[in-house]
């Protein structure tokens, strides 16, 4: 899932201070699993921020709202009548869920209140750690379900840099080494001949450096 972190009630001050009427609007999905940007979170960044406001002596009345998914304009278009209510939009979704909003309602302002970080799992409870990259190109299959090119501090692709010690990274020490996690989980599913295979140079052209990126499935097109 898409990972996210609120901004401090101070950047969220910030954000909005030219602004007296303002729309917080969370989103149902990842944001609201990982604790950042659900109809709860949403309702504690607005009592904090009216606080806020209110001790710096410049009031703010705010509406709030949670829809189901911010990246879908299905959804979105339920913020027509509130989002004309306000002069400006806070929302509380991923980067992706905050320019969906921005590109439906290009005539008000629309502010990020989260920090979009990764794409990523839970742990243990309120511990989340990235897990992929995104970069287009999925390899996992040859790595026992371990992504070294998220994991690996230095994105090795053809075994462990030789800089790890007692099975840890050498680049942060509180970290595991990647490829000695991809060693172990190789040799229990008994596919340790995968690692006899040179891995090619990583196809970077459908990865996030390229730029802006699309997919169009004809298939389910109407």
């Amino acid at each position: 899932m898409i990972v996210a972190s609120p901004k401090s009630v101070t950047e969220v001050k910030q954000l909005i201070d030219r602004h007296k009427k303002v729309l917080f609007v969370g989103c149902g999905t990842c944001v609201t699993v990982c604790l950042a940007g659900g109809e709860r979170e949403v309702g504690i960044a607005a009592y904090a921020t009216r606080m806020a406001r209110k001790l710096a002596g410049q009031p703010v009345e705010l509406e709030q709202v949670t829809i189901e998914r911010q990246c879908e304009n299905e959804f979105i278009k339920d913020l027509a009548e509130p989002i004309e209510r306000c002069e400006a939009v806070v929302s509380f979704g991923c980067g992706a869920g905050v320019q969906a909003i921005a590109e439906r309602f290009p005539n008000k302002p629309v502010y990020a209140g989260l920090n979009t970080n990764f794409l990523g799992i839970l742990e243990e409870q309120a511990v989340w750690t990235e897990k992929c990259m995104a970069c287009g190109d999925c390899m996992l299959a040859d790595f026992g379900g371990i992504c070294p090119v998220t994991r690996c501090a230095k994105h090795m692709l053809n075994g462990p840099c030789g800089g790890s010690t007692t099975e840890r990274c050498e680049v942060a020490e509180d970290k595991p080494c990647a490829w000695q996690l991809i060693y172990k989980r190789l040799s229990a599913i008994g596919q340790l001949d995968r690692l006899e295979k040179i891995q090619p140079p990583k196809n970077w052209g459908v990865a996030w450096c390229g730029g802006a990126r699309k997919i169009v499935r004809n298939e389910h097109r109407v």
